[in-house]
């Protein structure tokens, strides 16, 4: 059986284009999720990385979005390595 991950990486820029495609503000996408604005704002310009499984799971389904929508681009990752 697989374990949610402590936290999960998110790619500010994935999530940005991600919210914009549903023609969402920052305070729209922030309140389906149940995050404040500046939360989710830190997200998207990278101050912030990872998120808690929670916070993680209802920003996914306020913005429709999959795993790999909101991760980082499978190459950048290996470059961290």
């Amino acid at each position: 059986m697989a374990r949610t991950p402590a936290t999960y990486l998110v790619h500010g820029p994935s999530l940005r284009k991600q919210r914009k495609s549903l023609g969402l503000t920052v305070q729209q996408a922030a309140a389906r999720a149940g995050i404040s604005r500046s939360y989710l704002q830190r997200l998207e310009t990278g101050t912030r990385e990872r998120m808690g499984p929670p916070r993680y799971i209802r920003l996914r389904a306020a913005l429709n979005a999959t795993d790999d929508q909101l991760s980082p681009p499978r190459e950048e990752l290996q470059e961290e390595r």
